[in-house]
């Protein structure tokens, strides 16, 4: 049997829910983490710009798309779920210029989900956190006993819920290679896969995640039904 075929066997209904901080939490097929207690949207890393960025930069031509769907997939999640607050985990701006660079349908998509609710723009590396585009801004978020941050914290006791490192998982599926964006959880962390339509993604083999959650992490993956593998058996 592959890898996702014996994930989906042994695996109970609810393996892809994450308990963290005493709390429940659900691993959306898009990216999304959502946790239905607080009523809390979490999202990292969507990039925004990139295709502008790439283009300002000479880095070649990329069809200039990425922010919209981006932006109608994270409105999808909204109109789902109905959060009362949005947290975004930083990078939320391929640059910190992409924001003034922004098409005026993408400001006023953005105006209409940041409306209504409390949104938190949280600083990333590639960004300093958009201003301008409504919401309010942080280094880092506590809610409860989570803490909400762009990179994991090596070494910190509180649980947290982090980006930047845009998980992948590879592994074999019906004799066939398949890559799929995930998110990690393991000590007392949760990473999420970036949400961005042109990001990639890093591994969840490489070793920068061994510190972080650990060889017996779980490996939630993205897409139209989500599943759970362990990391260690991923490439």
């Amino acid at each position: 049997m592959d890898q996702l075929g014996a994930a989906e066997t042994r695996e109970p209904a609810d393996a892809a829910v994450i308990g963290l901080g005493g709390e429940r939490l659900e691993p959306r097929g898009s990216g999304c983490l959502w946790w239905p207690a607080r009523r809390v949207l979490t999202v990292a890393d969507l990039h925004l710009g990139k295709a502008t960025r790439a283009a300002r930069r000479g880095r070649g031509l990329l069809p200039p798309y990425e922010t919209s769907d981006t932006l109608d997939r994270l409105a999808a999640e909204i109109a789902a779920l109905a959060p009362e607050t949005v947290i975004c985990l930083g990078d939320s701006l391929d640059d910190a210029r992409a924001g003034d660079e922004l098409a005026p349908g993408a400001r006023e998509t953005l105006a209409g989900l940041v409306g209504g609710r409390r949104w938190i723009w949280v600083a990333g590396n590639h960004d300093p956190a958009p201003t301008g585009l409504g919401g309010e801004t942080a280094r880092e978020v506590a809610i409860g006993a989570i803490a909400f941050r762009h990179i994991a914290r090596q070494g910190g006791e509180t649980p947290e819920i982090s980006g930047h490192y845009h998980p992948k998982a590879v592994f074999r599926h019906r004799g066939a290679t398949v890559t799929r964006r995930c998110f990690l959880s393991g000590r007392g962390r949760v990473i999420l896969p970036a949400f961005g339509t042109y990001t990639g993604g890093l591994r969840v083999a490489e070793p920068v995640f061994d510190a972080l959650v650990g060889r017996e992490a779980r490996a939630i993956l993205t897409g139209r039904r989500t599943a759970c593998l362990p990391r260690a058996v991923l490439a």
